[in-house]
């Protein structure tokens, strides 16, 4: 293994059709709009010139397509801890519904029943910190909104529950790594630009995504 640390590109998949109804969508195996397929070739336009050590993706058909369309499908390699946020019961159902019948639930801090606690999402995001350590190289990851959300946590060392501060618009694309002396782990949230911000532990805040064009 490398003794320099990886930085870890995170990739959202494009667009799907409850991603505009706002449906919670975990194990419902959705494919991109069309929309959402120019958001994935417009990705692989940010990612152009980058080389990675590794890229893989969930096994969902809406991150395999935006790895393909961006490029990257020939090389990637499926990780099923990439699978989004198993919601149980409350799949396919919005946050406004949900709260309906349950005003105070909080995804990050309640889970879902009959999914996935928020520690369950977190146990498999550890995995694969785990594993793109090992590779020691640039990774670049496909997966959906909320197990990146909770990914960026752990990566920084947080409970799951502060994934709910970072928000990932559809083919959004962030970054993990270390700050300069290589020990204190960042993320960096890019927005209209590849100009990066970095964000330490203690300075994690909400950060909207934006489409690049």
């Amino acid at each position: 293994m490398s003794d320099a640390l990886p930085v870890v590109y995170l990739a959202r998949h494009g667009e799907t059709t409850w991603t505009i109804s706002h449906q919670h969508t975990g194990m419902t195996d959705l494919p991109l709009t069309a929309q959402g397929e120019a958001e994935a070739v417009r990705l692989g336009d940010r990612l152009e010139g980058l080389a990675f050590a590794a890229v893989l993706t969930s096994p969902l058909q809406r991150a395999v397509r935006t790895c393909e369309l961006a490029g990257f499908g020939s090389t990637a390699e499926v990780e099923s801890d990439l699978r989004e946020w198993n919601y149980g019961t409350y799949e396919g159902r919005t946050s406004a519904d949900i709260h309906a019948g349950r005003p105070d639930w909080q995804l990050f801090r309640d889970g879902c029943p009959g999914g996935e606690s928020p520690g369950e999402v977190g146990a498999r995001a550890d995995r694969v910190i785990r594993r793109v350590r090992a590779i020691g190289g640039d990774v670049l990851l496909f997966s959906s909104g909320h197990f990146l959300r909770v990914f960026a946590a752990r990566w920084l060392g947080l409970d799951p529950v502060a994934g709910r501060y970072f928000l990932l618009g559809t083919a959004s694309l962030s970054a993990v790594g270390h700050e300069h002396d290589r020990s204190e782990p960042a993320i960096r949230l890019w927005n209209q630009t590849p100009n990066a911000e970095s964000i330490g532990p203690a300075q994690v805040r909400g950060h909207r995504e934006k489409a690049r064009r």
